[in-house]
């Protein structure tokens, strides 16, 4: 994969030690692993000496390695970690092991600062021992913790007392921080009406364009495209039952790249809509799989309604794809109605089903403004911006433009 940056020139600032806690990295795939994968190599590209804490991808794979994420190497502290058996890949730290962790690990590396991933188990260990110290942290939240409901295996009452701690604690650990970041201004008003917090600050998870190759000319084929986490909060059964309803001489076929606990049921739901033949279940591909994927797309569809900001939408943005998307949380943010695609109310498939069948029927002169609208409206969301936002935050610098 292309670096994500350009080192710095010799009259830049020196390097800083950086120490990043997630609860979620490779080989985890998600959008919250995919932006700690992409922001470590970055900062490892322009010269700073970066350590990562995650969890072990198995109990006995635990211990400090270098590893090599997104062609970049860098030190990796792998804790003792555990499955957690209601999630199809979800692996966890115990929460009163991390402080010692954190301890032990800036002993030894005696950071500058920490940037936490999530409140949750590690970064909320990393903020206290930090804070402690002194050492500045900063936090980026990817997490909506109704997210999380899905797989506690507990009756609604107890869901409802389990999301109240979660966001109160939450909020006391945020207010260790030097400064809270989250992907997108909407997913910033998020979490200030849901927790007493104010100043969140919107940067954007990042991309680089130079990773994907758009194709601006007409398709042989309808293929509409998925990529994402087969879980309930994307409502893909809503985009499969769009798909029942469009017109069959629209000979449309609905590729899904993602693996997730609700693949099973879906695949189910297909049968049962007599849209089998035309769903291709891809599961986890290569990063050069995914990009082909893109670009033979006709259009990409995401019916999600928990999306801080959605880096998949995003590469599907500079693959030069129209959208079709909920009109939920972030996505907004990133589809501009009639201009780069188009949004439908969340749940509703007739609505989406419409909307994919106005991008379907397009004409050629509407499909390629659709597709400049998404590479134009990408631009914004360089990952040099958003390296460049985060070193000046580490440092305590004004933020750039």
């Amino acid at each position: 994969m292309t670096s994500p940056a350009t080192p710095p020139d010799d009259s830049a600032d020196p390097r800083l030690t950086i120490l990043i806690g997630a609860d979620t990295f490779t080989p985890h795939v998600n959008g919250a692993a995919r932006f700690a994968e992409r922001l470590a190599a970055g900062l490892v590209s322009r010269g700073h000496d970066v350590h990562v804490m995650a969890p072990s991808a198995g109990h006995a794979n635990h211990g400090v390695f270098r590893e090599e994420v997104e062609g970049e190497e860098m030190t990796v502290h792998r804790l003792p970690a555990y499955r957690w058996p209601p999630h199809d890949w979800l692996t966890f730290a115990l929460p009163w092991r991390v402080r010692g962790y954190a301890r032990r690990t800036m002993d030894a590396i005696k950071p500058d600062v920490v940037h936490i991933q999530s409140h949750i188990v590690i970064g909320r260990g990393l903020a206290r021992e930090a804070r402690r110290r002194g050492i500045p942290v900063i936090a980026t939240n990817h997490v909506m913790a109704e997210n999380i409901l899905d797989f506690t295996t507990l009756p609604d009452a107890l869901n409802k007392l389990l999301l109240k701690f979660a966001w109160g604690d939450a909020a006391r650990t945020f207010a260790l921080t030097r400064a809270v970041t989250t992907p997108t201004r909407k997913a910033a008003d998020f979490l200030e009406s849901t927790i007493d917090i104010t100043g969140v600050i919107p940067i954007s998870c990042g991309i680089d364009k130079r990773n994907y190759t758009p194709d601006l000319g007409p398709r042989e084929s309808n293929r509409i495209l998925f990529v994402g986490r087969l879980t309930s909060e994307k409502q893909i059964d809503v985009v499969l039952r769009a798909m029942a309803k469009l017109d069959p001489a629209l000979d449309a076929t609905f590729d899904i790249v993602g693996s997730g606990d609700q693949r099973k049921a879906l695949e189910q739901l297909a049968e049962q809509l007599g849209v089998a033949e035309r769903v291709r279940f891809h599961g986890h591909t290569s990063e050069e799989e995914l990009r082909e994927l893109y670009s033979r797309a006709t259009v990409f569809a995401i019916a999600s309604i928990a999306e801080l900001q959605s880096i998949a939408t995003m590469e599907a943005m500079a693959s030069g794809l129209p959208i079709v998307a909920a009109n939920a949380v972030a996505l907004p943010h990133l589809v501009h109605d009639g201009e780069n695609g188009y949004l439908f109310t969340p749940g509703d498939s007739d609505e989406l089903a419409a909307r994919l069948t106005d991008v379907l029927t397009a004409s050629p002169e509407d499909r390629r403004r659709m597709q400049q609208a998404s590479l134009d409206g990408v631009n914004i969301h360089d990952i040099n911006r958003t390296l460049d936002t985060f070193e000046a935050l580490y440092r305590g610098e004004p933020l750039p433009e």
